[in-house]
């Protein structure tokens, strides 16, 4: 009988990346373990009397912290170092998960929901950043997708726990939240390290300082960024609309919570499940091809839900676009780690969270907008429309984006 080792439990399409990919991915799911209060932030908030009105604002202000956040935390991570910024952003947030428990009014809970998701959302492009320092271009695309899958695995448990946790008193979901959050700021501290600059690259972040300020000019510069960006944008906006108007849609089809419950459940077992497999069996192929394949699979899915009725027809498409979800993991992150310079890193991922950011706030924003007041059917075309230009204004750009990569190798 052949014995079980370490690496036999590894996915094929994970082995051989480095020891700070694993650190990140390991510290990524007891993170996210703990994602517990966003998800039941509205029952919490009923609970303390606050009023639908007041509870805008406060999700206004969580909303808000996901456009700041990852604005500072990419240009502190080029600055003070990726380690010390995930730190900063892992404290902070749990610090705020404290203040927003013990908040006594709208506008004191609002500050806090604000300072959360500020605080947090500053850990991604540190991350992001410390994961292209680790590994070469080639590679990247898996240590994206690992990192995501570290994020669905953690999310799909916190699910399960949130529920029964929130039964039993919402001060759990907190002490769990912080708690998560400052064991993870712990594994940074320990096992976590900024890489050491090589002469080369010392001399292009010296160069780089002066040149590039301490902003996002050195990005604002970049043509193809600005090009891509604003295309991986509105792929994340249609993906997002998953979270946001799938739920107004079982709502209104006359279904219980719980079938949207199972939706998920359904979506995270696909992610988890096919995740590894999937990511191997693509990474021979052109990168912004594959993603425009995942993404029209989410555009589809997300129009198939305007086609659904009942339970059938809101499955086939939550599996649709969770085909998608799997396909494009790690794709755009590692793209966006290809386009930028070494030094600059950790700006060119606080543009690519920022982004992302702005798409799920439009999502939250405008998509609800669309479907309450133009109606459903609107929503739904849209986005298949604009996924499927998205995708397409994607692979018109691998001629560019291969040309800048080849011109990296070269110097």
């Amino acid at each position: 009988m052949p014995s079980l080792t370490t690496s036999s439990l590894i996915p094929s399409s994970f082995r051989g990346l480095p020891s700070v990919v694993w650190t990140i991915f390991a510290g990524t799911i007891v993170n996210r373990l703990g994602y517990l209060v966003t998800p039941f932030l509205v029952f919490f908030l009923a609970d303390r009397g606050v009023t639908g009105t007041e509870t805008s604002y406060v999700l206004g202000a969580l909303g808000a912290g996901n456009l700041l956040g990852p604005a500072v935390g990419g240009v502190l991570a080029d600055r003070i170092g990726r380690r010390t910024t995930m730190l900063i952003g892992l404290v902070g947030a749990s610090a705020a998960q404290g203040a927003l428990f013990l908040a006594p009014g709208v506008w004191t809970m609002a500050a806090a929901a604000l300072l959360i998701s500020a605080a947090g959302s500053t850990v991604s492009p540190a991350a992001y950043a410390l994961l292209a320092d680790a590994v070469d271009s080639d590679r990247r695309r898996r240590a994206y997708a690992l990192f995501g899958w570290g994020v669905n695995i953690g999310t799909a448990v916190a699910g399960v726990l949130g529920g029964f946790l929130a039964a039993r008193g919402y001060w759990l979901l907190f002490v769990v939240d912080a708690g998560s959050m400052l064991a993870y700021a712990l594994v940074v501290a320990v096992r976590l390290r900024d890489p050491r600059a090589g002469a080369a690259e010392a001399k292009e972040r010296g160069a780089g300082g002066g040149k590039d300020g301490i902003g996002y000019g050195v990005v604002l510069r970049d043509r193809l960024a600005l090009l891509l960006l604003p295309l991986f944008g509105v792929q994340l906006f249609v993906y997002s609309l998953t979270e946001v108007a799938l739920p107004l849609a079982v709502h209104d089809s006359g279904l219980s919570p719980a079938v949207y419950g199972a939706m998920a459940a359904v979506n995270a077992v696909l992610v988890v499940a096919l995740q590894p497999f999937v990511t191997g069996r693509l990474a021979g192929f052109p990168q912004l091809a594959v993603q425009a394949v995942g993404s029209t699979l989410i555009a589809g899915g997300v129009a198939l839900t305007g086609l659904a009725d009942g339970v059938v027809g809101y499955t086939v498409s939550v599996v649709v676009w969770s085909l998608g979800e799997v396909v494009v993991a790690g794709i755009a992150a590692g793209v966006v780690a290809n386009l930028a310079p070494a030094h600059a890193r950790g700006r060119y991922q606080g543009a690519f969270s920022w982004t992302w950011g702005l798409a799920r706030f439009a999502a939250l924003t405008l998509g609800v907008a669309a479907y309450t007041t133009l109606g459903p059917a609107v929503l739904w075309w849209t986005a298949l429309a604009a996924g499927l230009a998205a995708a397409a204004g994607t692979v018109a750009l691998t001629t560019r984006v291969n040309a800048r990569a080849a011109h990296e190798l070269a110097a």
